[in-house]
């Protein structure tokens, strides 16, 4: 009886070691899939990023642009230049002139 239940129990250690190998596999794996999403997620906000900051240096640019634009027509715009111009209201051929064609 004795070496029947040292058998058993044998038995027993055997499964439990391998049921713990097989827990230990499937939560290696595990890990390594979450540090793969993990990757690949920083991997695809790195691209935003560097997107966003392309198009926040593509929108700086088309600013300083405008305001160049802006300045120089304000240099010429009869409207700003009217003296009356708080009094009356703008002519619409002096109005015609300041809007792009």
């Amino acid at each position: 009886a004795y070496v029947f239940q040292s058998h058993e129990e044998d038995d027993r250690k055997v499964r439990r070691r391998e049921k713990n190998r097989v827990a230990a596999q499937r939560s290696r794996k595990k890990q390594t899939q979450k540090a793969d999403k993990l990757h690949e997620e920083y991997e695809s906000l790195e691209q935003e990023n560097t997107s966003l900051r392309r198009e926040i240096g593509k929108l700086t640019d088309e600013m300083k642009h405008l305001s160049e634009v802006l300045k120089d027509h304000e240099k010429i715009c009869p409207l700003l230049h009217c003296t009356m111009n708080f009094v009356t209201v703008p002519r619409p051929d002096a109005l015609a002139s300041c809007l792009p064609r």
